[in-house]
Order: structure tokens, then sequence, then C-alpha cells
């Protein structure tokens, strides 16, 4: 069985469980609190499966693998039903960039190492670390927006009528956007995109609040 070393807020960790889920593979939860005890995620046994102290690693076999897209695009070539990439390279291409949008251009300037240095090393307060982390949220998701609403290969999710990557990247990114109270109101593809998600029992399963390591 596939072991997924996991945070349940964890953007980057969720991404991969909506596409274990999509997928249908059974798969093990290991919980690695990034907050307690100054981090599970720095220590010894957990540095050595995963030099760069980040969540998520899965484990296939014997093969420790990081780096949330390589996982799921892993998972796409290891078990290819049903797709979560279209079979044309066009399409193959502007559903990695919608990804990648979210997964190198949002994610990284607000994730919890970017989070802690603002506050321990720049001394930034509460409220300044959460207008920068809705600023570059709000700036992201109005390329990702525009990105949708010009498209005529927008469907139901961010590619066509069935899930993709894209949309493994997206949910997680809008539950990150919750939780520090940036206003949506400004992305209707975005949030009707996320209701069709949250309507699946994929996406449903992978919810932080739901998982073993949650409690």
């Amino acid at each position: 069985m596939l072991k997924l070393y996991t945070f349940h807020r964890s953007s980057a960790s969720y991404r991969v469980r909506i596409a274990l889920h999509l997928k249908g593979l059974p798969f093990e939860t290991i919980g690695v609190h990034l907050l307690r005890g100054g981090g599970a995620q720095h220590a010894a046994d957990y540095a050595r499966l995963n030099p760069a102290h980040l969540v998520p690693t899965l484990m296939a076999g014997d093969d420790a693998l990081g780096q949330s897209l390589a996982i799921m695009e892993y998972l796409e070539e290891a078990y290819p039903e049903p797709p979560l990439l279209p079979a044309e390279p066009v399409a193959r291409a502007r559903v990695r960039a919608l990804a990648q949008t979210i997964a190198c251009e949002i994610h990284p300037l607000n994730n919890l190492r970017v989070l802690h240095y603002l506050e321990h090393e720049l001394k930034i307060d509460e409220a300044a670390k959460a207008n920068w982390y809705r600023h570059w949220i709000t700036l992201g998701f109005t390329a990702l927006e525009a990105m949708l609403a010009n498209s005529p290969d927008t469907g139901e999710f961010c590619h066509g009528n069935t899930p993709t990557l894209a949309d493994c990247c997206l949910i997680p990114q809008i539950a990150n956007s919750r939780r520090f109270d940036t206003p949506l109101e400004a992305f209707p593809h975005i949030r009707r995109i996320e209701a069709a998600c949250l309507g699946l029992s994929a996406f449903q399963n992978a919810r932080p609040e739901v998982q073993p390591d949650a409690a």
C-alpha cells in the first residue's frame, strides 16, 4: 500500500490526497505535524525521507517521493486510470499551467516557512501577515480567473468536465484563502469550480478536517 506522510492542513498534502482519492488508490496516512514541538518535519527520521523537511512525502514501496506536483505526475504515470491529465499535448500543457500558477506562483509566497519568517525574523504582526497572504492570493487568483474565463476549454472543472491536476491544486488553495478571510467575490469561475469539486466524494474525503491526523 502507498504511504502518505502528510499534515492535514498542508495544501500540498491536500493536493495529493485529492489525486489519490480521484484515482481510487488506498493509502496509509502518516501524520507529520508541522507545528507541534517545533515541527515533526525536522525530525531526523523524517529528514532522511525528505531532506527538504517538507510534506508531503509519498512512499511507493521503498521509494520516497517528494514535491506534490511530482507525486501527482507519478500517480498519473503509474496509475493512468482515471486520468488527471487530458490526452492532447496542448490540453495537457494548459492543465499543467493552471496547476503551476497555483503551486509555483501563489503557494510558495504563503507557505508556512515564509509566514514564520515574516513573523519571527521580520517581526511582522498578525494583521500585516494576513495582508501579505491576501495580497498574493488575490494577485494569483486574478490571473487564474482570467485564464479560466478566457478559455473555451474551461468546463465544469478547470479543464473540461472531469477533474484534473489543476482542480487538485485549486481546492486546497481556496481553502487556505478562506482561512485568511480573502475576499473571493471577484472570482466567479473559481468559486463555481470549487462548488463542482466539493460535490465529489474524492474532494470531500481529502478535506483537512476529516483527516486522521486532524485530531
